[in-house]
């Protein structure tokens, strides 16, 4: 099986965060979002997901040059950010975007797939 990841965009023109929205109205995305899990799991392609914090508590650290370079903030400025993800296992790019299709639905959000390269040979 192939690993894919499923990637969750917001945009920070169109949504609020987790942090600023109304209790009433996240609750029943986190609750579709852990019914989403359990059945990853209860299907086996489960492999791992996480949401991360928001944009603004990045830092980018730069190592290519003769020093390291640690700067508060997001690698690329721009107003679309990676909220979450998932990582799953599918068998082909068809099932990976049936999941997805259940993934966007759950966190109320678009989501993009993308398959994790073969090692090397």
């Amino acid at each position: 099986m192939t690993q894919y990841m499923i990637s969750v965009g917001h945009d920070t023109a169109e949504a609020p965060t987790m942090q600023t929205m109304d209790p009433a109205v996240i609750q029943p995305i986190l609750d579709a979002v852990d019914a989403f899990n359990d059945k990853l799991r209860a299907e086996g392609s489960w492999v791992f997901a996480g949401g991360l914090h928001p944009i603004q508590t990045a830092t980018t650290v730069d190592n290519t040059g003769d020093t390291p370079v640690v700067t508060d903030g997001p690698y690329a400025q721009s107003k679309e950010y990676l909220g979450g993800f998932w990582v799953i296992e599918a068998n082909d790019l068809d099932a990976a975007l049936a999941w997805a299709k259940d993934a966007s639905r759950a966190c109320a959000a678009r989501v993009e797939v993308r398959a994790f390269q073969d090692a090397p040979a």
